[in-house]
């Protein structure tokens, strides 16, 4: 049972990780990016072929997954993404799921459609028993890597001039530049943290999720399910959905595997009964 239990919150660490950055451009900058999952993916294609092709450590590869990425979802916020900022959701859907497509598409021509794999450190291979709880190494040390990005990520947008100046620029534009802040360079750089997490959550995840072109669109639900049921008004909302979609998630194929991810739709939709904006979002949605 514990090992369920640690299994449940290592995955649910992997999902907030993968999951944060769409609650940062939906929640704080209003941006329906369904094409999250593509940036995830990225950092995982950068994982792949970086240690199977250039044998180059893990440990290396993830603070490159994070910053390429971020540097691809720069580039895209300051030619495409902005030009849709103060258009319609339906309009901001049908852009950002047509660049799902079209990154599935490239990955699937120049890399394959075949399942995607690494070898990992020997030291985050196979599992211990600590007090009686079988612990996978490798689950332990996204617990560990997860829990210092949650903690940071907080604080950042809490309690840093950046999120001040983020809050701002998001609640009122205009008097946002009167006061001397840069909105475009804010939300170009926020956007660009927002794509960096997701990358470094597929490196992350490549190992346990699996890694192929259809990637985007496989996880595409589960990013929306914690956004939706944490709330988009802070990273305390999404944190603690992640959490507790994980282990019901694990749990339920645990024990009763016949129905597959019905439970995680079942703790979904009986958490929007209860609240309907989301567990920590103030009333009205936001």
């Amino acid at each position: 049972m514990l090992t369920i239990l640690f299994d449940g919150i290592a995955y649910g660490m992997l999902l907030f990780v993968l999951a944060c950055g769409l609650s940062i451009t939906l929640g704080l900058m209003n941006f329906v990016n369904l094409a999250h999952g593509a940036f995830a993916m990225a950092g995982g294609y950068i994982t792949v072929i970086m240690m199977n092709h250039f044998g180059i450590s893990f440990y290396w590869c993830l603070p490159v997954a994070f910053l390429a990425v971020a540097a691809i979802g720069a580039a895209l916020e300051r030619t495409l993404y902005r030009r849709l900022y103060k258009a319609s959701h339906l309009d901001q859907v049908l852009f950002s799921i047509g660049l799902v497509f079209m990154s599935i598409a490239a990955i699937d021509y120049f890399v394959g459609g075949q399942q995607q794999l690494i070898n990992l450190p020997p030291e985050l291979r196979g599992r211990f028993e600590m007090f009686g709880i079988g612990i996978g190494r490798y689950r332990l040390f996204i617990v560990l890597i997860c829990a210092i990005l949650a903690a940071v990520l907080q604080l950042a947008l809490t309690r840093t001039r950046l999120g001040s100046q983020l809050r701002a620029a998001v609640d009122d534009g205009r008097v946002a530049r009167g006061l001397g802040i840069n909105v475009s360079v804010i939300f170009t750089l926020t956007f660009a943290l927002g794509s960096g997490l997701a990358g470094l959550g597929g490196a992350l995840g490549t190992e346990i999720l699996g890694l192929d072109p259809n990637f985007p669109l496989k996880f595409l639900i589960y990013f929306m399910i914690v956004v939706t049921v944490g709330g988009t008004s802070s990273i305390t909302g999404p944190f603690v959905a992640a959490l507790l979609l994980g282990i019901a998630d694990v749990a339920g194929k645990y024990y009763v595997p016949q129905l597959g991810a019905f439970i995680i739709y079942a703790v979904m939709v009986l958490v929007l009964i209860l609240r309907p904006h989301g567990l920590f979002s103030r009333e009205g949605g936001r």
